[in-house]
């Protein structure tokens, strides 16, 4: 995937930074601590985002990285999550898991907006997950 040069250089630069400061903290603090400081201050970054463009960065840009960094769900959603929360989007970040094949777990974590997913690849599989966290978390959950 080819890194695009149509994303202005400040959500360039901003989304970067995520990408290298994100994905190894998911390897060492749990979802549950991580994820309200990763959607905190909601409007604290421009608004308008090209959200879309955004996304198509970051994939390309953790499809590059190694080790800690490296592409998985968790890591690109949880980027993407920080990005657009900080300007106010109203996204959340869900995480599921389901049987797999050979009756082996799997897991999937994905941006959710207006109760649909959001910039996700392969939303017909999303259904087979059962969701097992939710962020922000909803009171009383």
């Amino acid at each position: 995937m080819k890194l695009r040069t149509d994303l202005p250089l400040g959500w360039r630069l901003r989304a970067g930074m995520a990408a290298l400061v994100i994905p190894p903290l998911v390897h060492v603090v749990p979802m549950h601590r991580l994820a309200p400081r990763l959607g905190a201050a909601p409007g604290t970054a421009p608004s308008g985002p090209p959200e879309g463009r955004a996304a198509a960065w970051v994939d390309a840009l953790l499809e590059r990285l190694p080790g800690p960094w490296r592409h998985t769900c968790l890591k690109r959603s949880a980027v993407l999550y920080h990005l657009f929360r900080r300007t106010g989007a109203p996204v959340e970040l869900w995480i599921g898991v389901r049987r797999g094949e050979a009756g082996a777990l799997a897991a999937h974590a994905w941006l959710v907006r207006d109760g649909e997913p959001y910039l996700e690849r392969g939303e017909e599989e999303i259904g087979r997950f059962a969701v097992i966290a939710r962020f922000p978390e909803r009171a009383g959950a």
